[in-house]
């Protein structure tokens, strides 16, 4: 005698939860910290490039908690040499300049211009150069010779130039700035996601994801792009120093942000006048474009020799 099992037995059983072995967990998010630190040990280069740039950036943060206001003036101790120095006062480490603003608060003020135009400018030249290269190199024919003369074209123009006349344009103002850098820094974005593009929709990965009823959006973002991401990440690293001279560039000029809002390039400008008499308003503020550029470049070139495993393979021969 078969005996049936009841209905509401089998509903109410928990249901097993079926796991492919061949298919493997993703991997949690603190691991996924944990090896991008263990790699970045690896390069002495992009340990100290990723020290530095973390102490500018917590200088800039925290700048109302480490020092006064920028743009208070004291005529009283106008042009007061480094506090070090003999006349110098220990309320001024770094002296003050013309109209007695305090050079170390409006130093560590200018970081915060310095920073935000580089982040920003990098992700507006990202926003408008790989979605160019991911259709240029997938779409070829009309679309991709249209695309890249057009990058010629503007290769074509000095990049100082180029952003001089923008700037002249659209006025001086942070956003302007952004925007000017943002715009004529795409290019290089461009030309590698097309190429990582050209080299890659030809591979049966690509075919298949056709073969499944795919479309073109689909295939870009979640196909092609991702093998783009690495060079894209090492270019805008290496590009955020670029943006900050080319910001500084615009401010000694008279063309970038706006006075009295303290921009390294600004004060620059301020102290070429008084280079011989009063050092101290100038060096400064070339020590830290020299050091914030030289600690990001330090960091795109340890994060290249990570990424690319041709290097990694040489370094070891």
């Amino acid at each position: 005698m078969r005996h049936s099992i009841p209905v509401s037995a089998t509903s109410e059983a928990p249901r097993a939860r079926i796991v492919r072995e061949d298919q493997p967990e993703p991997e949690p998010r603190w691991s996924r910290l944990k090896t991008l630190l263990r790699l970045l040990r690896r390069s002495k280069e992009a340990m100290v490039g990723t020290a530095v740039i973390l102490l500018v950036a917590a200088t800039a943060v925290f700048a109302p908690f480490l020092t006064g206001d920028p743009l208070r003036q004291d005529l009283s101790v106008s042009l007061q040499p480094p506090g070090w120095m003999p006349g110098g006062d220990l309320r001024h480490p770094l002296g003050t300049d013309v109209l007695g603003r305090d050079q170390l608060s409006r130093l560590i003020y200018a970081a915060r211009v310095s920073l935000v135009v580089g982040l920003v400018s990098v992700v507006v030249a990202c926003v408008v150069g790989v979605p160019v290269g991911l259709l240029s190199g997938f779409l070829g024919g009309w679309v991709d010779s249209v695309l890249m003369r057009l990058a010629d074209i503007q290769l074509s123009f000095p990049m100082i130039l180029l952003a001089l006349t923008i700037v002249a344009l659209l006025g001086p103002s942070l956003t302007n700035v952004i925007i000017t850098i943002g715009i004529t820094s795409w290019v290089p974005y461009a030309r590698i996601v097309r190429s990582t593009v050209l080299s890659l929709k030809g591979q049966p990965f690509v075919e298949a994801a056709r073969a499944i009823g795919c479309g073109t959006v689909r295939i870009l973002t979640k196909h092609l792009l991702p093998n783009a991401w690495a060079p894209v990440i090492i270019v805008a690293t290496l590009q955020v120093g670029r943006a900050i001279i080319m910001e500084s560039s615009l401010s000694f000029l008279g063309l970038g942000v706006r006075p009295p809002t303290p921009t390294w390039g600004g004060i620059l400008a301020d102290g070429r006048t008084f280079i011989f008499a009063a050092w101290w308003l100038a060096v400064p503020a070339g020590l830290a474009i020299l050091i914030t550029v030289l600690g990001v470049n330090l960091l795109g070139n340890g994060l290249r020799y990570l990424i690319d495993p041709r290097l990694r393979v040489e370094g070891l021969q």
